[in-house]
């Protein structure tokens, strides 16, 4: 789904330059509201005293009837809100959002397990090198 983002004026700046990092960023619904939380876009370079904090919560912007649909989908079925990409429609700024399961215990196992063969494999190659 998409949704509007309340931002300030060197963040938006900061995104017309592309420093926006995703990573484990996630949406919440607090107090009736829903917020964007963890986000990182880096401080505008030209920004001065007037400039933002990088990880601030960050207001999103979604239908009263949206909203509500999604407080029943993330507490009923234990779904995550995430940020799937930022971009420019005219003037705004909008978030895509997606609803996301976790990994399970025995998933982040196995993945763990891959990591681990993965870089000893890559240690024998480089060491035969």
């Amino acid at each position: 789904m998409e949704a509007g983002i309340a931002l300030t004026g060197s963040e938006v700046k900061s995104l017309r330059e592309g420093r926006l990092q995703l990573k484990d960023s996630y949406a919440r619904v607090e107090q009736g509201e829903l917020y964007l939380l963890k986000a990182h876009i880096s401080p505008y370079k030209a920004g001065g005293y007037a400039n933002h904090e990088p990880e601030r919560p960050r207001k999103l912007l979604v239908h009263r009837r949206e909203l509500k649909r999604l407080i029943g989908k993330t507490e009923q079925k234990g779904l995550t809100l995430i940020p799937l990409q930022f971009y420019f429609l005219g003037p705004y700024v909008k978030v895509e959002l997606g609803l996301a399961r976790g990994k399970k215990v025995h998933d982040k196992r196995a993945t763990l397990r891959e990591r681990d063969l993965a870089r000893e494999a890559h240690a024998a190659i480089k060491e035969r090198l």
